[in-house]
């Protein structure tokens, strides 16, 4: 095992992708020790590590955003937004946090979130006299909602790789995700009035139903995912599928945004962004076929029962840990290493499979917005053309929120299962 980590710490720290570190590791790993006959079963455990019905919903739910993008859902939203929050101080702070919680249930992608809101959101709050780092900082830490808040690609993924139902995890993530955007704007109010940050003024009712009937058919589309998996209509995957149908819909007939060329440009990026993710996915059983030989996660929760046998020092340990992972590596690749490992210490000290599920995901999507590889904040420094540094700074009291919450649901459970147990996952 020393050759797989060995290689794995060179390979990533060298800056080569996540995907081509994780198959070149396992080559070292068979090559080392002298167990090239092994290699013959990688192709085979690549495919079926993506021949998985479910897997069909990464494409979809990623197509189903891509298309809404292309169909101007995110000036609709934020327009929606400003009405219902803007005349109260610190009113634009207010919208970039909600509108966060509402492209999330469009995207489920925090990369994706920043992106898209950050565009807009970052010179509109700079223009209005906010400090463009905390507008920066702002929109990098409330998109870590999107990967909480159902549908999330991450929460997806975690489900593949640990055998724990899809609908349960995007219900038990609601309650999570919505914390931490109440917390967020509750900051935001506070920091709105410290710093004399400006008001919008106040919509009128004329404005206020058109900001509503323009918002609208994108504002369900969450409730169409969930209300068809919970009625039992369709599955998670059918889901994915109406979702994509639906969003092609009011981007072309409502919106009327959506032209050739622009769907010819969401079906390619798509595509690539889809790979990518089944790609890693594919290594992921090599990885899991290296850990099972190794016997990984049986040493690794031996090592931690002779630490503490303490269910909370052991749930203290795993969030430490992944804190520091979710700040170096992307949440996908993160999530193939540890949760073979984290669903054998789940069993061991008796956690809830949906509620692992949320306690990982969130704290990997929270290294997104973490320095020194956080993507998010990558992201939102190229828009606002400011140094990592200064941004990072004004983020850590946004993160402090993020780790209340994680805090907070680690602890009590029942804010994670409420809803899973309510309707039977």
């Amino acid at each position: 095992m020393g050759a797989f980590l060995s290689a794995f710490t060179v390979f990533l720290v060298g800056g080569v992708p996540i995907v081509v570190v994780l198959g070149l590791s396992a080559l070292c790993y068979v090559f080392f020790n002298d167990q090239a006959q092994l290699i013959a079963a990688f192709p085979q455990r690549m495919v079926a590590g993506v021949d998985q019905f479910v897997l069909l919903t990464v494409p979809l739910f990623i197509l189903a955003g891509n298309l809404m993008n292309a169909g101007s859902i995110t000036e609709k939203i934020i327009r929606f937004c400003l009405v219902l929050v803007g005349r109260f101080r610190g009113g634009l702070a207010m919208v970039n946090v909600l509108a966060s919680m509402l492209f999330a249930g469009v995207s489920g992608s925090a990369t994706a979130d920043s992106a898209a809101l950050g565009s807009v959101l970052i010179p509109g709050m700079k223009k209005a006299g906010y400090d463009p780092e905390y507008a920066a900082a702002l929109t990098a830490v409330s998109s870590v909602i999107g990967p909480i808040i159902p549908p999330s690609i991450q929460m997806i993924v975690f489900a593949v790789l640990s055998g724990t139902s899809v609908a349960g995890l995007f219900l038990a993530g609601i309650i999570p995700g919505v914390l931490i955007g109440l917390g967020l704007m509750a900051h935001a109010v506070w920091v709105s009035h410290k710093r004399n940050y400006p008001r919008e003024e106040a919509s009128s009712g004329k404005e206020i139903v058109e900001a509503t009937r323009a918002a609208w058919p994108a504002l369900v589309l969450p409730l169409i995912i969930l209300g068809g998996i919970l009625s039992g209509i369709f599955t998670p995957t059918e889901a994915a599928a109406v979702a994509s149908l639906y969003a092609l819909f009011i981007s072309w007939a409502i919106y009327r945004t959506l032209t050739w060329k622009s769907l010819i440009k969401v079906l390619y990026e798509t595509s690539v962004i889809s790979s990518v993710i089944l790609l890693v996915v594919a290594m992921a059983s090599i990885i899991s076929f290296v850990f099972s030989i190794e016997q990984v996660p049986q040493q690794v929760v031996s090592a931690m029962l002779e630490i503490s046998d303490n269910k909370y020092a052991i749930l203290a340990m795993i969030t430490v840990g992944l804190l520091i992972l979710g700040a170096l590596i992307e949440p996908i690749g993160a999530l193939i290493l540890v949760v073979p490992v984290l669903i054998e210490i789940g069993g061991v000290i008796e956690l809830d499979p949906l509620h692992l599920g949320v306690i990982v995901v969130l704290n990997l999507v929270i290294g997104l917005a973490t320095p020194p590889m956080g993507l998010c904040l990558f992201i939102v420094c190229s828009i606002a053309k400011l140094p990592i540094e200064s941004v990072a700074r004004a983020s850590m009291p946004l993160l402090g929120i993020c780790f209340m919450v994680l805090l907070l649901i680690t602890l009590v459970p029942d804010l994670v299962l409420f809803l899973p147990n309510l309707f039977n996952y």
